[in-house]
């Protein structure tokens, strides 16, 4: 199965919220199958400019070291998953860089790990998975 993780996942996980044993259990599973989490370029820009903006550039330094050791991969995004996430922005009303992940949840076929409920509005089209 294919799974996307979101910007509040990560951050779950980054932060050791509630639901980042779930996170961090995808994580294992992803090594242990080599099969990668995917998320956008937006929502990795995301997880940055919040820890930046948050905690400044050396943590967000720190932050982005620890990323490129999880198994995640980063997606670029192309004209495709702009288009769907558009789509997604306009028909869902949901935050532009939850689009992303909406959008390339859907066209990989694939599911959303998150415990952001402003997904419960994309459920008719993908399938989410709740951390918590």
């Amino acid at each position: 199965m294919i799974r996307v993780l979101d910007t509040h996942a990560l951050m779950t996980f980054l932060e050791k919220e509630r639901g980042y044993e779930k996170v961090e259990s995808y994580f294992l599973n992803a090594v242990e199958k080599d099969n990668y989490l995917l998320m956008t370029s937006v929502n990795y820009g995301e997880v940055y400019y919040i820890v930046l903006r948050e905690c400044g550039k050396e943590k967000a330094e720190e932050i982005d070291k620890i990323i490129k050791t999880l198994p995640i991969e980063i997606i670029d995004v192309d004209m495709q998953i702009a288009r769907e996430a558009a789509r997604f922005k306009a028909l869902k009303k949901i935050s532009y860089a939850d689009c992303f992940a909406a959008a390339l949840a859907k066209l990989k076929r694939g599911e959303i790990i998150t415990g952001d409920k402003e997904f419960e509005k994309v459920e008719d089209e993908v399938r989410v998975v709740w951390i918590v």
